[in-house]
């Protein structure tokens, strides 16, 4: 089994939904969690593990201290969504004034970038192969959008969007190739650096990217940066198994490989812009999407698609031993994700607010139960 975390940005605000910024408090005064550029939201990132059950842990207990910190600040929580679902869009609330990063970013995007996500890093030491991978999931990142998508709201409205997020992210660069070697990787990320498109290492801001220490010459992880805030963490290992496995597939045939298997291998621009046609359809209408398949280019709903993605992935995941953790993505493509649920209770008359109520509820309860029936024994 492969190595794999995860980076968590979350919202804090108080029960009845409105986002209040706490970072600078929180990042003073807890371990393990840092700033974002705007002071509305915070992030944690879990250390790169193998185990499952392990991860799980890792993902609920930083969220348990999170909430009891908050909850001696005053009658604060966590708040689901991705987006600002009852916050203030007009306005970006500075982390660290003094930042010149988070000063060039404020003045060239504003708060389109003030979202809350979950980021997926799988460890792939060797770099040839992890551009390998990084051009398949690639063009499968709008799979785990689908599967994820939680922000159909901003500023109290529906925004016709599932993920609104995405739908308005500034994805920088605004041109990102699928990488032929790491040394095409290296040679175009210091051209952007040089041409200032990038304003640093960290300024890759795509679906996917190769990650490591020293960037872009030390890589050792996939980073898949498209996902919504997956508040269930059940489901969230479900969607991190659908990409270890498809991952774990590319190492036992590398034939997957786009430039290998696809009807448009000659053509690398092609797949670009099927893939990022593909990424809008999913911000618009998620699970529900028409898309273009990068092999054939043959139409078909995403749910379609993850399905077959599923059934060819689960005797990869067996013979490796998580083949049990796939099992959620069933629950997610039968009922919907978060931002289906959330619309359909919209459709039966309920407010934005009242919506956000209910999640912010529905997330404590998931944690505290989690925490209690798994991670409490496995630390005794």
């Amino acid at each position: 089994m492969l190595t794999k975390g995860f980076e968590v940005e979350v919202y804090t605000g108080s029960p009845n939904g409105d986002i209040v910024g706490l970072s600078d408090r929180i990042t003073a005064d807890i371990d393990g969690f840092v700033r974002e550029p705007d002071s509305r939201n915070v992030e944690y990132v879990t250390d790169p593990l193998r185990d499952y059950e392990q991860l799980l842990c890792a993902l609920v207990q930083p969220r348990l201290k999170l909430r009891q910190y908050l909850s001696s600040l005053g009658d604060y929580t966590i708040i689901p969504g991705s987006t600002l679902s009852l916050g203030d869009s007009s306005r970006f609330y500075r982390s660290e004034p003094n930042n010149p990063y988070h000063s060039y970013i404020e003045k060239t995007y504003g708060t389109q970038v003030v979202t809350a996500s979950i980021h997926i890093n799988v460890g792939i030491p060797d770099p040839q192969l992890l551009l390998k991978a990084c051009r398949l999931v690639r063009l499968e990142a709008p799979l785990f959008l689908a599967l994820s998508a939680a922000s159909p709201f901003l500023d109290g409205k529906v925004t016709g969007f599932h993920s609104n997020r995405w739908a308005v992210f500034p994805q920088t660069p605004k041109q990102v190739p699928l990488f032929e070697s790491h040394e095409h990787f290296i040679a175009w990320t210091e051209a952007q650096l040089t041409a200032g498109t990038m304003q640093n290492v960290r300024h890759l801001w795509s679906s996917v990217r190769p990650n490591g220490s020293a960037r872009p010459y030390d890589l050792n992880r996939l980073e898949l940066r498209i996902c919504d805030l997956v508040t269930h963490p059940v489901k969230l290992l479900a969607i991190c198994a659908l990409l270890e496995a498809r991952i774990q597939q590319l190492i036992d045939d590398p034939s997957l490989d786009p430039f290998n298997s696809s009807i448009f291998y000659r053509d690398s621009a092609q797949l670009e812009r099927l893939t990022a046609a593909n990424e809008q359809a999913v911000a618009r209408n998620s699970l529900d999407a028409e898309l273009s398949h990068w092999q054939d280019g043959r139409s078909l709903l995403a749910r379609d698609w993850i399905e077959e993605l599923y059934t060819e992935v689960w005797p990869t995941a067996k013979k490796h031993g998580f083949s049990c953790f796939l099992t959620p993505l069933q629950t997610i493509l039968r009922d919907g994700n978060e931002a289906q649920q959330w619309l359909k209770t919209i459709d039966k008359g309920w407010s934005v607010r009242s919506v956000m109520q209910q999640a912010i509820l529905s997330m404590e309860l998931d944690e505290m139960e989690l925490g209690n029936k798994l991670c409490e024994p496995m630390m005794a």
